[in-house]
């Protein structure tokens, strides 16, 4: 009675197979006997194959950081912007959006910003001793919107005091030129 796999009789010179070997041996043959009768060898749930791609293992991240750890908003927007080319708009918006942020609630409080177009941003101020103190201070105005969105966004400023009421419209309207020597 000759033993093929364990090899104990029948003169054979292979040593006797035990635990893992003896188990990988018999892989071996049952694989060989299935590619003899024209079965896949190596296509279970366990190999990928190179048409399945890794899967990824499931569970957490770790304590480092990871592409599936939730994002800022604040840093996926800004992402977004870059990539459509929006950033340039995006920049306009917070100088206009944040202004009591960007310059300061002390300024902020007596002057507001009406429109920004090619780089010149319009500052409508309260009064006019408030548009000549922010004239005054245009370069360190221009350089707080530089640190707060960069440089470039605003170049320039134009500062105007407040406009005199009109009477051009209303019941009490006359004509002819109007009250000439109050505002002028």
């Amino acid at each position: 009675m000759n033993d093929e796999r364990t090899g104990a009789e029948g003169g054979s010179n292979e040593p006797e197979l035990k635990g893992i070997d003896l188990a990988r041996r018999a892989l071996e043959e049952a694989r060989a006997a299935a590619k003899a009768s024209g079965k896949a060898v190596g296509q279970g749930r366990a190999s990928r194959g190179r048409l399945r791609p890794k899967r990824r293992r499931r569970g957490w991240s770790g304590p480092g950081p990871d592409d599936r750890d939730p994002q800022p908003l604040g840093a996926l927007a800004q992402s977004l912007s870059k990539q459509r080319g929006w950033s340039t708009h995006v920049s306009e918006g917070t100088v206009m959006g944040s202004w009591a942020r960007v310059v300061g609630d002390d300024i902020a409080s007596h002057a507001q910003p009406t429109t920004l177009r090619d780089g010149i941003l319009h500052v409508s101020a309260e009064s006019t001793a408030w548009a000549t103190q922010l004239r005054m201070m245009q370069s360190q105005i221009l350089a707080k919107i530089a640190a707060a969105v960069g440089h470039g966004v605003v170049k320039e400023l134009r500062i105007t005091g407040p406009t005199a009421p009109s009477w051009r419209k209303g019941e009490r309207h006359i004509r002819g030129r109007g009250p000439r020597d109050t505002y002028g």
